[in-house]
């Protein structure tokens, strides 16, 4: 849906009245510096019961998916809510199925079993929580055998990792990483029935923190998913963790991006006091979040040397008809490459060359 002016007008001025007052700076601090307790805290209370597995991720990014035909056709027929959409083109059409997020937490808060995997790995077995000693790219490292590989940055309690999870289970030669910096996040990862240690490896990390290693080496991966985590890292903290993020990917491998945009509902509903920063607030929990605009997003991943295939902002009316209450959401949802070496460019340039010959 499109925004009145007096409905963007309205939505800028409740964000000035919230924002007015702002969190005392030794607040700030002490928010900042045990952001791992908070969601630690979190987790321990809520476990994996809070959100909802994200089961609209493959309509959106298709690009977690090797390009496989038998893969493609695999993950066409599993009941991912029916999707009987086109996932190429499916967000070019406003009335696209209502995709959930994490509203629920802002709405409440304001106020191991490794398993054993059908898709064998020879290095399934090595331990993905020993990589604070920084792998070598020539020693083996988990994953290292696969031809296809995805990283999710924030994973939580597994929302993201276990569709995925479903998906490629027909796909022996895809490996799946995910991290959060909640160990018991984490845990409560690992600890799923689910959990296929030799397609999965799941690893507390601190993406803020540079010099942390990954249990793999840069360039390697095919995507990086990086959804609702963003806007939970200080403003002056999240170009450091884009650029890092960036060193990671392979050349042509892409950065899936969706988080709240500017005027969101969850931004409306804060009460004054709760104001970290311009556009940064904090929840009654002592988690934080940001609303991007679709220029910030722009500038962010483009200075970490991304081409941007995809930057828009979704506006949706979601209706509780229980409760007769209409809520305006906004997200920004971007798709992001890492450039292709100038060889490949080229090659690539003469293939479509030829092709149109």
């Amino acid at each position: 849906m499109q925004w009145s002016k007096e409905e963007e007008a309205a939505a800028r001025k409740k964000v000035e009245e919230n924002s007015a007052v702002r969190v005392l700076l030794e607040e700030q601090v002490k928010y900042e510096s045990e952001a791992s307790k908070y969601w630690d805290t979190f987790y321990k209370i809520h476990k994996n019961k809070f959100f909802k597995d994200r089961k609209w991720l493959l309509r959106e990014f298709p690009e977690i998916l090797p390009v496989d035909q038998k893969t493609e056709k695999k993950a066409k027929e599993l009941s991912w809510d029916h999707i009987k959409t086109n996932a190429a083109n499916c967000f070019s059409r406003m009335h696209c199925p209502t995709i959930p997020d994490e509203e629920n937490h802002d709405k409440k808060s304001s106020g191991s079993s490794d398993g054993q995997s059908k898709a064998g790995s020879n290095f399934s077995t090595l331990d993905c929580t020993e990589h604070r000693k920084g792998p070598l790219k020539t020693e083996p490292f988990p994953g290292s055998n696969a031809t296809f590989r995805i990283l999710e940055v924030g994973c939580g309690a597994g929302n993201s990792v276990f569709p995925i999870l479903e998906t490629l289970q027909n796909a022996p030669e895809s490996f799946l990483y995910c991290c959060d910096f909640s160990s018991g996040a984490v845990e409560l990862v690992k600890s799923h029935p689910a959990y296929r240690a030799a397609q999965c490896c799941a690893f507390v990390h601190d993406v803020c923190d540079d010099g942390f290693p990954y249990p793999f080496p840069d360039g390697i991966l095919d995507v990086i998913l990086l959804v609702f985590v963003l806007s939970s890292i200080h403003p002056d903290r999240m170009q450091g963790v884009v650029n890092r993020l960036s060193k990671l990917l392979k050349p042509g491998g892409m950065l899936l991006f969706r988080d709240y945009g500017r005027y969101d509902k969850t931004q409306l509903r804060f009460k004054m006091g709760h104001c970290l920063s311009e556009n940064f607030y904090v929840r009654g929990d002592g988690t934080r979040a940001y609303f991007f605009t679709k220029g910030e997003v722009h500038n962010m991943f483009c200075k970490a040397g991304l081409d941007e295939k995809q930057n828009l902002v979704d506006r949706r009316l979601q209706v509780n008809r229980k409760k007769q209450v209409k809520m305006h959401r906004v997200w920004v949802q971007g798709k992001f490459q890492k450039p292709l070496h100038l060889t490949q460019k080229s090659s690539e340039l003469m293939f479509s060359l030829l092709s149109h010959s």
